[in-house]
């Protein structure tokens, strides 16, 4: 295998071969009620105590859309600088399963509600635009439940019913990388559109995952497989690792390549066959004759227009610049809302390069540590500010800050009032260092006299001791410039 340039290669004897990825994310509506019904979508409710009528299709009962998740469907578009059809079809999709009360789902085929855009990836070597081929709206299943009882398979219709977003990008991605920088980017839009909250673990962001294979050089697509419901970034570069080599194993043997549906068993770390792979026509699509088409005018698109936030692409061109970040750093602090929020709150009241510097370092390390994420810090962002002018102004060094902000870390207190009680103000007084200075002079009298024969890099050495002499307290500016009028 070979990585270059965000290339995922596969070298086998004289033959090497290039991964074509695609991605069909299922990213859950952020809305309080389902698509077609009221019933509450609050994830970890007790099984079937959120199911309606509708939900389990009791005969007589109708579907009535919910507009406020057709509304966070065309937000998402907008996002995705995708074209907003302004008639779309709901369909059903047919096939039975215990997990599918109404034997068929509403989804959309030939007319979804967001056409054809894009999402541009920030990769080491440059920016690369993965296409998104549509985005349509469907409900979801429920869910089965096979390790409660060891003889029977139990359903929970908590989920039925739940609007999803079907994002459905065309087969751009090339490598692991660029699958996770997707999902993260992809994640990070709908977070800021309010639209997904792209919580993984509780399954309001999962993908299908269609991988194929084919010689470098090679225009045409080979067969692809698809890998069902992978909930994490870790698993779908697994499932694609292990799928891509699998394939290359069965084309070097002569073989070829069955167009299917599998599952990725985590624990084996491996794809297994679940079923032939479906074409549109097995689900027999036909237009759901209990809803009419959705028909969209301008003044409704534009007042969601209206809506949508600083995306983190125009944020990141923004932060460098105004505020002079690399884009590297900018990246980072855009990648996430509440972080960008979190730096321009502290930013805005202190230096912006020592705020860039704090949060992607102590904060980060912090939050990674107690795995919570931004919007729990026990450090607001106005104490950050507040520890970060403390070091500007003079009145505490970057050591002790660090010290400071560990107390910060487990008490939550105000920097300022932990500086006084700990005594940890900074020593600037010039006569008070003065005489700590004197001090470590006359008893380092043979590497005063090296330093007077050339060896200037023992200057280190002098600040150190006074540093250790003053517990860390000294002001190393002022220190710096005594003893460089002693030693000269």
């Amino acid at each position: 295998m070979s990585k270059k340039n965000s290339e995922y290669l596969i070298n086998r004897k004289d033959n090497q071969y290039e991964v074509v990825i695609g991605l069909e994310v299922h990213a859950q509506v952020t809305s309080e009620s389902k698509l077609f019904s009221t019933s509450s979508t609050k994830f970890g409710a007790e099984p079937n105590t959120q199911v309606s009528l509708v939900d389990a299709a009791l005969p007589g009962m109708l579907p009535v859309i919910n507009e406020y998740c057709v509304k966070q469907a065309i937000k998402t578009g907008i996002g995705l600088k995708a074209k907003i059809n302004k008639r779309s079809v709901f369909d059903r999709k047919n096939y039975f399963y215990a997990d599918l009360p109404q034997g068929y789902q509403i989804s959309q085929y030939k007319n979804p509600i967001v056409g054809e855009g894009s999402v541009t990836l920030d990769m080491p070597e440059g920016e690369k635009k993965i296409g998104i081929e549509r985005l349509h709206l469907e409900q979801d299943a429920g869910k089965s439940i096979h390790d409660i009882d060891p003889k029977n398979t139990l359903v929970d219709l908590n989920r039925s019913g739940v609007a999803l977003m079907e994002i459905v990008s065309k087969p751009d991605l090339r490598s692991l990388d660029e699958v996770n920088a997707f999902i993260k980017k992809l994640r990070s839009i709908m977070r800021y559109l309010g639209t997904c909250d792209g919580n993984m673990q509780e399954g309001s962001l999962r993908a299908d995952v269609n991988v194929s294979v084919r010689k470098k050089g090679v225009l045409e697509l080979g067969t692809r497989c698809e890998i069902k419901n992978v909930n994490s970034i870790k698993f779908m570069q697994m499932a694609i690792d292990y799928e891509a080599n699998r394939q290359v194993d069965i084309l070097e043997e002569g073989g070829s390549i069955d167009q299917e549906t599998r599952l990725f068993d985590t624990k084996k770390n491996e794809t297994r066959s679940m079923r032939t792979k479906e074409d549109a026509h097995d689900y027999r699509y036909f237009p759901d004759p209990d809803l009419l088409p959705l028909e969209l005018n301008d003044d409704f698109i534009n007042e969601i227009k209206k809506e949508i936030p600083e995306l983190p692409d125009e944020k990141k061109k923004r932060f460098i610049d105004k505020f002079n970040l690399s884009p590297y750093e900018a990246n980072i602090l855009v990648s996430d809302i509440e972080t960008s929020k979190y730096f321009e709150d502290v930013s805005k009241n202190s230096d912006v390069k020592l705020a860039t510097n704090w949060i992607t370092g102590e904060l980060f390390a912090l939050l990674n540590n107690k795995s919570i994420e931004i919007i729990e810090s026990p450090i607001t962002s106005e104490n950050l500010a507040k520890l970060i002018n403390l070091i500007k102004d003079g009145t505490i060094s970057g050591k002790i800050a660090k010290t400071v902000f560990e107390i910060m870390a487990d008490s939550g207190k105000d920097p300022k009032k932990i500086v006084e009680e700990k005594g940890l103000k900074q020593q600037s007084d010039p006569k008070e260092l003065e005489k700590i200075i004197d001090k470590v002079i006359s008893d380092n009298p043979k590497n005063v006299e090296a330093y007077k024969s050339g060896k200037d890099k023992l200057s280190g050495f002098f600040v150190g001791q006074v540093m250790k002499q003053s517990n860390g307290k000294a002001n190393p500016q002022v220190v710096n410039e005594i003893l460089k009028k002693k030693l000269n």
